[in-house]
């Protein structure tokens, strides 16, 4: 059956072609697996809650006419602003529009929360733009310039809010705007479109302008808050959608709610918020976390842009899922909100989860797998200007830029075929890792860091099920045909949030304290029958072993020690520009004039081999074999390679998105 919802609908109607539904919610109760609902052009603000899931043979499908052409919001406009003082107006709200929660008393506070200041989830909008929330009347009043963030010229623009009985009084200063005259909006609803009971599986949801709604801070042992998602279901589609101006996230891929884990740091401060995760993850099972229920997602081809805590989050609901073809940019540029769960995608318990061909750029970092990045690959994305802008003052509480960030995972991860170009290319709090065919302009760091005796589950292979935990030896990891190039100089200033002194030299010379294979099995005594446990006892506790070849390092970068099979220029002057033109993106490099006819082997899963501690092989999610024989931009190889993610000149300079 095919629903209709037309906003600009003269009166409410059934649904019908002839009499369509003003309201999205009013389909939403009614669509059964098979059902399709079409919603014409309009604005509708509502908070749409999927009543039933599909199936996977019968979806649900929620779908704009035009593209882009439905929006729906969790703000209203608003009306009657009165001058106050100076450039500072006001204006009064009834408690009754809020319903249960009002975002201008709900703090954006939690888990790993690190601003030494608390934001509210509310927010006032000037023209389709999130303002700045004053913390005092003197700062509302002043208007000045906010220092950390990305964009100060319009910081200026603030907003405080105060409770007076049942209602809620807003003053903003709109500078030389009188607000009657523009489009103002203030928030209202937490969540756009985003199911209230769990297990409402197989619905797509497609080409929706999404925008302005209140959600919550979402550490991952806690439930997490999203303008749109799936809450803990399975097989969404999410795509062809613009995803903007959420307080903290645009879509959630989410977790389960448990009231007992969540926030339990927060509101009881007695277990430490890492070991609430261990717990998360073994709580987990009895919530229905598996394979045949939760994960199993598509996001594609959205545009997510200007949220202030994530693009996309998930914690175990985003299991098996596939996160492909969206630009995702300007993530926390207002700094604002400040912690450990912030990224333009920021995924726990990514497992067999594919990111490729996303473009992320100008967030304060790009790609962050926390926890259990096993069996997940991060392949031909564009990653640049992921780090904070020339000028911009350090926000207290803020994290580490970096491109990609794999953290406390035992693997296997896979990242090959990327483009990354901030000034850090790749945090590695972790081990089991690949990389391969990676054009890198900046350094590896936190290598061998940042774990801490942070015992990690490992799982069944290609499922959820716990196998282990274990500590974190570092090391196991392959770095394979890659390009490393000294993108900043190595003697440059050390700066809050990028890489630290000894960590500002690009290139694998960071693992030259770890072993190679030859070396590492030497030390377990395979040929004897009954080896001393004690004495091996501190072998099981050592770096494990690398592997390293065929790699090119230009413009003073390093290599590996032991690395036998590599091009070093330390005199190279690579110029890798981007280059934004009508939108379409690309290169303007001199790249190949540096690699100087090198050639190296196909990579592929039997020689990547196993990660240690699951044992599980570098490969595909239905565990088959990957062959690296195709690029960036999906170019052949050949019977052999071009170290970095080009297979040839004329595919460096190909338009990259």
């Amino acid at each position: 059956m095919i629903y209709y919802v037309d906003q600009r609908a003269p009166r409410e109607g059934n649904g019908s072609k002839e009499r369509p539904f003003r309201y999205i919610s009013d389909a939403a109760k009614l669509a059964q697996p098979g059902d399709e609902v079409l919603v014409f052009p309009g604005v509708y603000r509502e908070n749409v809650n999927p009543v039933n899931g599909g199936t996977e043979e019968n979806r649900i499908v929620y779908r704009s006419v035009e593209p882009l052409g439905a929006v729906i919001t969790g703000a209203e406009e608003v009306t009657g602003w009165k001058r106050w003082q100076g450039n500072v107006w006001t204006i009064r709200v009834d408690n009754g529009i809020f319903g249960d929660f009002n975002p201008y008393t709900t703090e954006v506070y939690g888990d790993w929360y690190f601003a030494p200041t608390v934001r509210h989830a509310g927010c006032v909008y000037l023209n389709d733009r999130m303002m700045y929330e004053a913390l005092t009347m003197e700062e509302l009043i002043a208007g000045e310039v906010y220092a950390p963030s990305w964009e100060p010229e319009y910081s200026v623009y603030k907003w405080i809010a105060e409770q007076d009985g049942n209602e809620t009084v807003i003053y903003a200063n709109f500078q030389d705007k009188d607000p009657n005259a523009e489009k103002t909006e203030i928030n209202v609803r937490r969540r756009c479109f985003f199911p209230i009971e769990t297990g409402r599986g197989y619905i797509t949801f497609s080409g929706f302008k999404v925008e302005k709604a209140a959600t919550t801070w979402s550490p991952p042992a806690a439930f997490q808050d999203g303008m749109v998602g799936p809450h803990w279901s399975k097989g969404w589609i999410i795509e062809d959608c613009d995803i903007s101006n959420s307080k903290c996230n645009g879509i959630s891929l989410g977790k389960y709610y448990d009231e007992e884990n969540d926030h339990y740091f927060t509101t009881k401060h007695l277990k430490s918020p890492t070991q609430m995760e261990r717990d998360a993850v073994c709580r987990g099972q009895y919530h229905g976390w598996l394979k045949e229920k939760v994960g199993s997602h598509i996001v594609r081809r959205c545009h997510i842009h200007h949220c202030e805590q994530t693009g996309i989050v998930g914690r175990m609901g985003c299991v098996f899922s596939i996160i492909e073809d969206n630009h995702i940019h300007h993530i926390n540029n207002m700094q604002e909100l400040g912690g450990a769960e912030i990224a333009g995608i920021k995924l726990h318990a990514a497992i067999d989860v594919t990111f490729r061909r996303n473009h992320i750029h100008h967030s304060t970092m790009g790609i962050w797998c926390d926890w259990e990045a096993q069996g997940t690959r991060i392949t031909q994305n564009f990653l640049h200007h992921n780090e904070r802008p020339e000028g911009c003052a350090w926000a207290e509480g803020g994290m580490e830029s970096q491109d990609i960030f794999i953290e406390v995972s035992h693997g296997p991860t896979l990242i090959d075929n990327n483009i990354m170009l901030s000034k850090s290319s790749v945090r590695l709090a972790t081990q089991g890792a690949a990389l391969v065919h990676n054009l890198m302009m900046g350094p590896l760091t936190y290598v061998g860091e940042g774990t801490t005796w942070r015992y990690t589950p490992y799982h069944i292979r290609h499922r959820t099920e716990v196998a282990g935990f274990m500590t974190f030896l570092h090391g196991d990891d392959r770095i394979y045909n890659n390009i490393f190039v000294q993108g900043q100089p190595a003697d440059a200033p050390v700066e809050r949030g990028g890489p630290r002194e000894h960590e500002r030299l690009s290139g694998t010379w960071c693992f030259d304290e770890y072993p190679t294979y030859e070396e590492w099995i030497k030390w377990f005594d395979l040929d004897v029958a009954r080896p001393d446990m004690h004495k091996l006892d501190a072998y099981h506790f050592s770096h494990l072993p690398m592997w390293v070849d065929g790699n090119v390092y230009l413009g003073g970068a390093k290599p590996w020690k032991n690395e036998k099979h590599n091009l070093v220029n330390d005199e190279a002057k690579v110029e890798v520009e981007v280059v934004e033109k009508d939108g379409a993106w690309s290169l303007k490099t001199n790249l190949f004039d540096y690699l100087g006819g090198m050639e190296c082997g196909i990579i592929h899963s039997d020689i990547l081999g196993k990660a240690f501690e699951p044992d599980q092989r570098f490969e595909s999610p239905d565990g088959t074999a990957i062959i690296f024989d195709r690029d960036y931009l999906g170019e052949k190889r050949g019977v052999s390679a071009v170290p970095g993610p080009f297979a040839s000149k004329e595919s460096a300079e190909a338009q990259l998105w």
